[in-house]
């Protein structure tokens, strides 16, 4: 494979990178913000669940019917469980969020590998370049130097 063929290959997996990178940081969005709207969800819960309880809960003065106290009970248990289930499901997008922490950073990670053996390949194909020219130019004055050195010593 030629320098300009591998240079041209870098470029491509470079584009390619950026996509992927581009790709885990939607689906990194994607994970943060479902996981606010499950927290949002718990802390709603949470917020009904106390405001039940103050409203309805057992007080001194208060002669509630055994029938109404095991409803509210009822009730309440149903509603601990909802957001112990919710917790589950914060916990269950929070290892998402994490996966998808990682998996961009991987992509980060690679994207600027590949730039940096780019960088690298490119400097290496001017400095060849660089040599050639170099050689050139070296052959161009060792040419004059023997064709004028020819020329003083023709009669």
């Amino acid at each position: 494979m030629s320098n300009a063929q591998t240079l041209n290959a870098l470029r491509i997996a470079i584009d390619m990178a950026e996509r992927e990178r581009d790709a885990a940081r939607q689906g990194l969005q994607g994970a943060l913000s479902a996981q606010q709207a499950a927290q949002a969800q718990l802390e709603q819960l949470q917020s009904y669940a106390q405001e039940t309880e103050a409203r309805w809960g057992p007080r001194a003065d208060a002669r509630l019917q055994p029938q109404v106290l095991q409803h509210h009970y009822q009730f309440m248990g149903r509603l601990q469980h909802a957001a112990g289930l919710q917790t589950q499901v914060l916990q269950g997008h929070a290892a998402r969020v994490q996966q998808t922490q990682d998996q961009l950073l991987k992509a980060e990670q690679r994207l600027l590998s590949l730039r940096k053996l780019l960088s690298h390949k490119e400097r290496e194909q001017h400095q060849l370049q660089v040599r050639r020219e170099q050689k050139q130019t070296d052959e161009r004055a060792m040419l004059q130097h023997r064709l004028r050195t020819q020329a003083t010593r023709a009669p």
